[in-house]
């Protein structure tokens, strides 16, 4: 049997994964990314990919490698990515690896392979045209047709943080004031909630206040599903998808977030595209990235 690997390299921790041909994961190894030196980070990834070579003399095909946006993706080299920081900038990650691990490497956004994940083996895998959002700490988005991920021209197609839904809104890092991931992501959940002098350390409880009666929390947590669906509306209306896909903590820990999401996004199609809204929590948790790096590399291999 081949085997691919899966990389999911995160602002925090990097995951590596050996997943075979039916897309199970067989072996995975965490450690910490070290946020300024990229060299560092690969040189461990290397050695973990050496480890899964070496046990039954695997054939390794291919690694693919889920990294935050924004993205060189036609020359697989990171750009000024806000989680990775320092030499990360400008990075060509593609290339370092495959000259570390000796095997072929392709850098994808982590959004997108994530709906590549959904597309394959998830919720979406009886679908053409699948969109996947995921909701944490950022808000990421990808779309696959057809079992090919949509980048663009220049391959920033769907590189939506900045996409502004509330004219002079919330500020959130060096986002565009009102984009949408500064509205409806996790973490800017918790900064509109921490500025508005609530005790927080998360999203889960600025909603469990909002249930509990928080007029501020309630309005927070309002702001982030009415303007999401805002913006799934204008991606319905544009590309046409046949299922949204949900994923990231928000979406999947807080209960009844992804179906009022829906809800709300009914409001604001056409009647005639109601009965096709079809707005769905992920069920591959976590592993989406790995799974999807993993596709990726078995896709670029055949």
């Amino acid at each position: 049997m081949k085997y691919a690997v899966g990389v999911d390299i995160g602002g925090t921790n990097s995951r590596v994964a050996l997943i075979d041909e039916e897309m199970n994961i067989i072996d995975r190894v965490q450690f910490p990314t070290n946020v300024e030196d990229p060299d560092e980070t690969l040189k461990q990834l290397a050695a973990v990919v050496k480890g899964f070579e070496a046990s039954d003399n695997r054939e390794l095909v291919g690694i693919g490698v889920s990294c935050p946006g924004p993205l060189d993706l036609i020359n697989g080299i990171v750009m000024e990515t806000p989680n990775l920081k320092g030499n990360w900038h400008h990075y060509p990650v593609a290339k370092k690896i495959e000259e570390y691990t000796g095997i072929p490497s392709y850098l994808e956004n982590d959004a997108n392979l994530a709906a590549l994940a959904e597309a394959v083996v998830g919720e979406g895998k009886d679908y053409r045209f699948v969109q996947f959002l995921t909701i944490s700490t950022g808000l990421g988005s990808g779309q696959v047709i057809d079992g090919e991920i949509y980048i663009g021209a220049h391959g920033f197609g769907h590189e939506v943080a900045n996409v502004c839904m509330w004219q002079d809104g919330p500020q959130h890092g060096s986002l565009y004031p009102g984009g949408i991931e500064a509205i409806s992501s996790g973490t800017a959940i918790t900064t509109r909630a921490l500025n508005k002098g609530l005790n927080v350390k998360h999203a889960g409880e600025v909603n469990d206040l909002a249930a509990a009666g928080n007029e501020i929390a309630k309005e927070i947590m309002d702001d982030a599903k009415k303007y999401l669906a805002s913006f799934i509306s204008a991606l319905i209306a544009i590309t046409d998808p046949e299922i949204v896909i949900l994923g990231g903590s928000v979406a999947l820990k807080i209960d009844g977030f992804v179906d009022e999401v829906e809800d709300l996004v009914k409001e604001q199609v056409f009647d005639v595209v109601k009965p096709y809204v079809n707005v769905r929590k992920s069920t591959l948790n976590e592993d989406s990235g790995l799974l999807g790096a993993g596709c990726l590399a078995f896709s670029k291999a055949s």
